[in-house]
């Protein structure tokens, strides 16, 4: 299972404390995240992560592909929806492909949390709820 982080810059540090407070959980997955979100939350808790491009420099797009191509498996971007910037990664791309391909996201830490605790929990089986579904 991939996991795939992005954070825009008002809430880099909530996503290093979120994989501080579940480090144990998050490393038993793969992680991939954009570059600045990547680099900072693997200097903080020792995660080994696959860096991307900065969101700005097209890295949110390749987790985009990535997720297109069922390569991703559950996406935490913690956005920043009253000051967005320019130069940071667009969510609506994202989040249309994540509703297209059945992928789970949280987009908070509030919802992050429950998809980890289900991870954890085993609960979050939904490829195989969707392949036995259709």
């Amino acid at each position: 299972m991939t996991i795939a982080l992005i954070a825009h810059d008002a809430k880099k540090e909530l996503m290093v404390q979120f994989c501080i407070a579940y480090c144990g959980i998050l490393s038993r997955y793969n992680l991939v995240a954009t570059g600045a979100t990547g680099k900072t939350v693997s200097e903080a808790t020792g995660l080994e992560i696959v860096r991307f491009l900065g969101g700005s420099q097209g890295g949110a797009q390749q987790i985009a592909s990535r997720i297109g191509c069922d390569e991703i498996d559950l996406l935490l971007f913690f956005r920043d929806p009253l000051n967005p910037k320019p130069n940071e990664p667009d969510e609506r791309v994202l989040l249309r492909l994540c509703d297209v391909h059945n992928i789970p996201v949280a987009t908070n830490i509030a919802t992050a949390e429950m998809l980890i605790h289900g991870l954890e929990r085993g609960d979050l089986d939904w490829r195989d709820i969707i392949k036995n579904n259709n």
